[in-house]
Formats: C-alpha cells, structure tokens, sequence
C-alpha cells in the first residue's frame, strides 16, 4: 500500500477525490461562473474540452454546489438515445412513468417541468454528457424542447458536455438553428507545465502529503507524458507513486517516471 509507506491518508490521484478538495483551476472557476450564471437563467450551455481533461469532474463539482432546494438535476449519460427515449429518460428520473409516443411523452415532459416550477418552485437542470454522440434528430428535439412560450424562455436550462468534435459538429451548417439557440460556451483546456505542477500538488495536500515526493524534473515528464490532461496525469502519478512504493524510495524522479511511463502506460 503505497498509502502507508508515503504517510498519506487518502489516495490521491483517484476520480474519487471530494468535489470540494479538488484542484480548482482558474479556467474551472470560470466554467463555474459561466454555468451557474446559465442555469440561474434557464440557459442553453455548452462545455467541451478533450478527451480526459475533465468534463465531468467540472460538471460533478458544479452540481454538489448547486442547492438542491432550489433545482432538480437531471442526468443523461448515454447520449446514443433516440428522441423517445431521451424524453423518457428524462421522466424516469423526475418519477414519472412516459407514455409511450414521442409526442405525448413531450407533453408530460413540459407539464412536469411547469409543475416544477409554478407549485415547487424549482428550476429544472439537465445536463447531457458525452454529447458529441446525439444524433442529428435528436438535436433537433432538443431546439423543439427549448420553444417555450413563443421562443420567450427556457423551460428549464439544459447543459451539452462532449469532446471537442461536439462544437465541430454545431458549426457545421446543418446545425445552425440549434447553435443559434445555444447562450453560453465553455472549453476546457489542457493544464500548461505550472498547473500540472499546482494540480499536482493540491492533490498530494488532499492525502496530507507534508513533504516533495515528485521532483521537479519528474514533474517536467509528468507534463511531457499527459500535456496537461487530468485523467493522464492521475495515471502517471498513481503508477510512479505505486513503483515507488515498492521500491522502497520515498522520492519519485525523472528516471522513476520515464521508466514507468515507458514499461507500464499505453
């Protein structure tokens, strides 16, 4: 247990670590901003980055801040569904059992989403993940969704997390009048050398680490290896922590990485 032989208390580079101790990131704290400002006014969001650089690590931390007093929170992960179903997944999870048809599963959709709202007071927020897989019609549902009251408002705000080959898709012409209704968009980029270092960091404090266990060329690897991507990061560190470990060596080097990097990870 490379835990114990570190003198951590938890381990560090696991998607399991609290929402609250995570590295917040200058442009996390702006993704922040952005969304609670979109979902404070029924808005159309969009948040794309690369693969691993921490999409749904940013959307876990926005939604244990949002009071659940005041909004529902809704979540679609299989982003391959059908207009139907993406309206039933959507009603499954407000406890409502969908009728069968597209339609008049649209209907319950919105009559739920104003019971919401006029008796319990509550604004409705969902958020689709892996987006950049929704097939055309159902972006499509999606515009038809957003109509409400003579296009003068949201019903609810709706939030598209995807890989960056989502906007590439937005921008093509064919999806205009769904780009058109998008309000606020976010991109979440790769970390540069010096917070993959703070990241790096705040990490280790997160498992009481009170000492330099990674070197500062090791660091540089660490950068070369990940360019900045959260998800690669974790893995190096969490390799290189568990080699040393076993070797007996309280401190991580270049060389450590670099072997580990190069015998261990694809």
């Amino acid at each position: 247990m490379f835990e114990e032989f570190f003198d951590l208390t938890a381990t560090p580079f696991t998607n399991s670590i609290p929402s609250d101790k995570l590295y917040m990131s200058p442009i996390m704290r702006e993704t922040l901003g952005r969304l609670k400002f979109a979902v404070s006014h029924r808005m159309f969001a969009v948040v794309t980055s690369d693969v691993g650089c921490g999409k749904t690590t940013t959307i876990r931390k926005f939604t244990n801040d949002l009071d659940r007093k005041n909004y529902e929170i809704l979540y679609i992960a299989n982003s391959k569904l059908s207009p139907s179903w993406f309206y039933k997944g959507m009603l499954k999870q407000l406890g409502v059992e969908p009728k069968f048809y597209r339609d008049a599963a649209s209907r319950q959709l919105h009559r739920e989403l104003e019971i919401i709202r006029g008796v319990q007071h509550r604004d409705v927020v969902c958020i689709v993940d892996e987006a950049h897989l929704l097939s055309k019609e159902t972006f499509e549902e999606i515009r038809f969704l957003l109509n409400s009251k003579m296009d003068s408002e949201n019903p609810m705000s709706l939030i598209l997390v995807g890989q960056n080959e989502l906007w590439d898709k937005l921008k093509l012409q064919s999806y205009a009048a769904v780009r058109q209704r998008i309000d606020i968009k976010c991109e979440i980029p790769q970390y540069d050398r010096a917070e993959t270092a703070r990241y790096i960091e705040c990490h280790l404090k997160y498992a009481a680490c009170t000492r330099e266990i990674f070197t500062e060329k090791a660091i540089d690897e660490i950068y070369r290896y990940s360019a900045g991507a959260a998800r690669a990061i974790n893995k190096v560190c969490l390799n290189s922590l568990i080699c040393a470990a076993q070797r007996k060596e309280k401190l991580v080097d270049d060389y450590l990485v670099v072997e580990v990097i190069d015998g261990e990870l694809p």
